[in-house]
């Protein structure tokens, strides 16, 4: 199923899509189910948003081998975490805000996973019961903030930062899947989910063991190789196999 979370005459609300129309759906995100006497919503006269509005999205550095490499940098022992806030997320069509506080703005395709139901010291192999599905983003990124500070929150967490979207796709395996992303149609990043350093039932379970997991929470899972900059009038696009693609043009700050 691919839900998205949509706008219709004044109303937000979710719903999965069957065609060319949304069927909106009721329920915590671990039972979802269609919403009596609903009415199929046309596609075309829906707005689509963001998929969900994350309490916190918890990012992971250097996870793929290709970035590491690229990097310069031996594989990490353990994820290495940091945090995006719920303010940097915009949906795809959105635009990205170049801040007048950077002179270098990056992009960095990643599949993203949503925590369906709270999850507290999870075993790996039940990691799948806490997840709703899988989405992209953009893990947007002022590079020159990011080397100034060292930590990552300034860098990472400016509004407009966090593209999320189109759907969550709730049936999909993510080991092996095709990740790319494009700037201006032009492909910069190209890789597979199977070149991830720690795949996304370890991160489900290495972080539930760090931090609660809330219903509606993301976890981004890292960038393969190929990361660089943006500049205002730009179109980046982040597509997954099976998901779809994510697209948001740069825009400058008024």
């Amino acid at each position: 199923m691919k839900i998205v979370r949509f706008s219709h005459q004044g109303r937000e609300r979710l719903g999965a899509l069957d065609g060319d129309n949304i069927r909106e759906l009721d329920g915590p995100l671990d039972a979802l189910r269609g919403a009596a006497g609903a009415q199929p919503v046309a596609l075309s006269q829906a707005r689509i948003l963001a998929p969900v509005i994350p309490g916190k999205i918890v990012a992971v550095g250097v996870n793929y081998r290709d970035h590491a490499k690229e990097m310069g940098r031996e594989l990490p022992a353990e994820p290495m975490l940091f945090i995006k806030p719920s303010t940097a997320v915009i949906g795809s069509g959105d635009a990205i805000v170049y801040p007048p506080q950077t002179h270098r703005l990056d992009y960095e395709g990643e599949l993203a996973i949503v925590i369906a139901r709270a999850a507290k010291n999870v075993p790996e192999k039940d990691a799948r019961r806490y997840v709703l599905g899988f989405t992209c983003m953009n893990d947007v990124t002022a590079r020159d903030l990011q080397r100034l500070d060292v930590q990552f929150t300034r860098a990472k967490g400016f509004d407009t930062f966090a593209p999320l979207g189109p759907v969550i796709e709730t049936e999909l395996d993510p080991s092996d899947l095709q990740i790319e992303t494009r700037l201006n149609g032009e492909v910069r990043q190209r890789s597979r989910t199977s070149n991830l350093i720690f795949g996304c039932d370890y991160l489900v379970s290495f972080i539930s063991h760090v931090m609660t997991l809330l219903p509606g929470d993301v976890i981004s899972t890292g960038t393969p190789s190929g990361v660089g900059p943006m500049q205002v009038g730009d179109t980046v696009e982040v597509e997954i196999e099976r998901i779809g693609c994510l697209r948001n043009t740069v825009a400058a700050a008024r």
